[in-house]
C-alpha cells in the first residue's frame, strides 16, 4: 500500500531530550521514548514495555516514514507553487 498518510503518523512522534538511566554521566541525548513510539511505529520497537530488559528502538524502521513524509510535503509545496 503506497497511499498511507505518513505525515499524520510522523506528527504523532514526540522527539525529546533525555539521559539513559544507566548513564552515570547523565549525558543528554535526542531521541524517542520507545513505549511512546510503539503505538505509532510498532515494528520499530525491540523488547517489551516494563520487561526485564530496557526497550529499544530500531531507528532504521523510522526511515520509510521520514522519506514518505518528505515526498508528501514536496507534493504539497509543488501544488502551492503551481
Amino acid at each position: 500500500d503506497y497511499t498511507f498518510d505518513a505525515t499524520a503518523r510522523l506528527k504523532q512522534l514526540k522527539p525529546c531530550r533525555f539521559n539513559f538511566i544507566v548513564d552515570e554521566s547523565n549525558t543528554l541525548v535526542d531521541g524517542f521514548i520507545a513505549h511512546e513510539v510503539s503505538s505509532i511505529v510498532p515494528e520499530a520497537i525491540i523488547g517489551t514495555k516494563d520487561g526485564e530488559k530496557m526497550q529499544g528502538i530500531d531507528q532504521s524502521k523510522l526511515v520509510p516514514l521520514l522519506v514518505k513524509t518528505i515526498q508528501e510535503l514536496e507534493a504539497r509545496i509543488t501544488t502551492l507553487e503551481g
